[in-house]
């Protein structure tokens, strides 16, 4: 039979983790909350802002003009994968790790690439390996806002508008909810029309219809630079309310788990106290037993 003051060492040590776990548990759905507001305030602007830069620009015979619009021969790929700080999330980090690592070694084998991590856990698996890295954003997440963000997104795209980059790649989780997240790898640069069929048939008939002033070619040039900052930022802020999604899933999850270990310590516990008593109780009776015959 086990120890008894091991398994009661072992049961205390379970009971302070499962208090940790239940800690974190509340404190990532308190920040998922905070989240989950602001993922779900930004997609109606960023889908009516994508969805009004597609209408005017359908029909506009400048889009090839666009800088950000122009596709080239791809020799330099920037890939951004976006990560938490911390761990303890299950495979939050890990997905989005593998994800990038597949972009790169199917769609940009033998192409120069850059890595620009968001989220520390990003940046310590890829200084393990050999990319050129631009870490200026990598603790982003301290102090998530805008403006940040929008550094980030601006620095992709003048690397990509100098010719620095041929394409830009996003990787990073969508927040479906709290026990889903799907990891995407999106196209960031080249932008492209993501139009329907017929909204983009409907632009082309005028049956869309804009004033624009000054011109749709000065509206279309400042449309671009924010359409394509809002983008980041929304894919920025899903990462951020999936990471707290995985995160209470994975510390709820540790919490049964942790419930369930100490049913079985505590039923090892009382079994090994009962056969310590019992053997006390047959010594006890053995030794009686032997004044007893002399």
């Amino acid at each position: 039979m086990a120890n008894l003051k091991e398994v009661k060492e072992r049961i205390t040590s379970v009971v302070s983790t499962q208090q940790i776990t239940k800690a974190m548990k509340m404190v990532s759905a308190a920040k998922l909350r905070r989240a989950q507001d602001k993922i779900v305030q930004m997609r109606p602007y960023s889908q009516k802002l994508t969805a009004i830069l597609n209408n005017v620009s359908a029909a506009s015979e400048s889009q090839a003009d666009i800088v950000y619009a122009q596709k080239r021969e791809i020799k330099n790929v920037l890939i951004v994968p976006v990560t938490s700080d911390k761990g303890l999330c299950g495979a939050f980090n890990t997905n989005i790790i593998k994800a990038s690592m597949a972009t790169i070694n199917t769609q940009f084998a033998g192409e120069n690439v850059t890595v620009m991590p968001i989220g520390k856990k990003a940046f310590d698996a890829y200084k393990k390996r050999d990319f050129n890295m631009i870490t200026d954003f990598s603790d982003l997440f301290l102090d998530l806002t805008f403006d940040k963000v929008r550094a980030a997104a601006e620095r992709a795209m003048e690397g990509y508008a100098s010719g620095e980059f041929d394409q830009v790649i996003v990787v990073y989780n969508e927040f479906k909810n709290v026990a889903t997240q799907i990891v995407r790898a999106e196209q960031f640069l080249p932008m492209e029309n993501t139009a329907t069929e017929g909204e983009q048939v409907a632009a082309a008939n005028n049956e869309v219809d804009y004033i624009l002033e000054p011109s749709r070619e000065y509206i279309i040039e400042e449309l671009v630079p924010t359409s394509l900052k809002i983008q980041f930022y929304k894919a920025v802020l899903e990462s951020n309310a999936s990471e707290h999604g995985a995160r209470m899933t994975a510390m709820d999850k540790a919490t049964e788990n942790a419930g369930e270990l100490l049913k079985d310590l505590r039923l090892l516990y009382n079994r090994s106290r009962q056969a310590a008593i019992t053997n006390e109780i047959l010594e006890i009776v053995a030794g009686a037993e032997a004044l007893g015959g002399n």
